[in-house]
């Protein structure tokens, strides 16, 4: 089957192999197809270990956000507006992770373990996101999702049950290259019982599942079932920690009553104020939309704007965060990286020449470390 084009434009793609998804309205491309591929085995693996819904949301083959079913909190409810929604639902799952980072889920595709109903359709059609893929579509949802983007929305349709073959395989430059495919369950290693139990361990199969489909190296911060900030494509450990850190603030951050409270402008769309609270919330505006800034909110906002302080006292009551990274971590600087983000547990695969180091510096931090013994890199 042909593509709509390859990795760019002027590439011309087609699928040589495999069934794949059915592909049920629009035409995909092949960036398209690594994003749903890889985004349907994270949702899936996650519902899978945990037993809840769980929704993903993707962007060049990585996730900005994903979560399972639960609490939609107030700040994302207003954001997304939302009314009363019960916590296990597959659109509570799309909205938490749509949260999460929602500057970088703009054009995303979005994945869900479960069919969609009518109320998550409702949702994806009032949001900018170029496709979707779900293990099936509820009555009526079909003819919501098809009517977006003037008719060219992309729908895939995915069998949950269907394992791919054993090994898989890549060329690169004429040459084939074949390996097993990675199929350990996350959930066998980790401990079952003892202090990572209950919502602990489920933020920790979360975080795990998250880096096994999230291009190496890479960090996620999990807070109550929701990958909060995701560390991508790094190529040193720290700077994962550090990125997965700085979007977990932002996302906190956008819980303070200044940035939550910004004034409403009339006919702004929902994603330009969302990137203005996302810029308010990081303190990094450029001169010009800082003068921006305070043209369309107000001399109180410019001034919130200015002052350091409340941010600093707002992050300091950031907790509850469980950090899983896909490698080892080979410096106790990401430790105390993670510390500062409110990092309370801490999943690695363990095994560096360091790991005892690692292991003290948690201690000394008070954060709970476990090793997996079990590396999760993804290219």
């Amino acid at each position: 089957m042909r593509m709509r084009y390859g990795m760019n434009p002027h590439q011309s793609a087609e699928i040589v192999a495999g069934p794949g998804p059915r592909i049920l309205n629009g035409e995909p491309s092949m960036i398209n197809y690594l994003d749903a591929l890889n985004a349907f085995q994270l949702v899936c693996e996650v519902d899978q270990a945990t037993g809840r819904p769980a929704a993903a949301s993707f962007k060049h083959v990585s996730p900005a956000g994903a979560a399972l079913a639960g609490r939609i909190d107030p700040v994302a409810a207003r954001t997304w507006r939302i009314g009363s929604v019960e916590e296990d639902t597959l659109l509570s799952a799309y909205v938490r992770a749509r949260d999460a980072d929602p500057k970088s889920s703009f054009g995303d595709v979005a994945a869900f373990s479960r069919p969609v109903d009518r109320v998550t359709a409702e949702l994806l059609s009032t949001v900018i996101c170029d496709a979707v893929i779900a293990p099936g579509y509820e009555p009526g949802t079909i003819g919501i999702l098809a009517a977006k983007r003037g008719g060219r929305f992309l729908m895939f349709e995915a069998d949950p049950t269907r394992l791919p073959p054993a090994a898989e395989r890549r060329d690169v430059l004429g040459v084939t290259i074949e390996q097993d495919r990675d199929t350990v369950p996350v959930e066998t290693v980790l401990p079952d019982s003892g202090w990572l139990a209950g919502t602990a361990r489920e933020d920790a199969l979360l975080g795990l599942v998250t880096v096994r489909y999230t291009q190496s190296n890479s960090v996620a911060f999990v807070r109550d079932g929701m990958a909060i900030g995701v560390g991508a494509g790094q190529q040193n450990r720290v700077d994962c920690v550090r990125l997965a850190g700085v979007k977990a603030k932002i996302w906190w951050l956008r819980r303070h009553r200044f940035v939550d409270g910004l004034p409403m402008v009339e006919e702004m769309s929902r994603q330009d104020r969302l990137n203005w609270q996302i810029r308010f919330a990081a303190a990094e505006m450029t001169v010009a939309q800082v003068q921006e800034f305070e043209a369309l909110f107000g001399a109180e906002a410019r001034s919130a704007y200015d002052d350091p302080t409340w941010r600093s006292d707002w992050v300091s009551k950031l907790s509850g965060i469980t950090m899983t990274s896909d490698g080892y971590l080979p410096f106790r600087d990401n430790v105390e990286h993670a510390a500062a983000f409110g990092v309370e547990t801490i999943v690695e695969p363990g095994g560096s020449a360091r790991t005892s180091e690692i292991a003290a510096s948690a201690a000394a931090h008070g954060i709970d470390h476990v090793e997996t013994g079990l590396r999760l890199f993804h290219h």
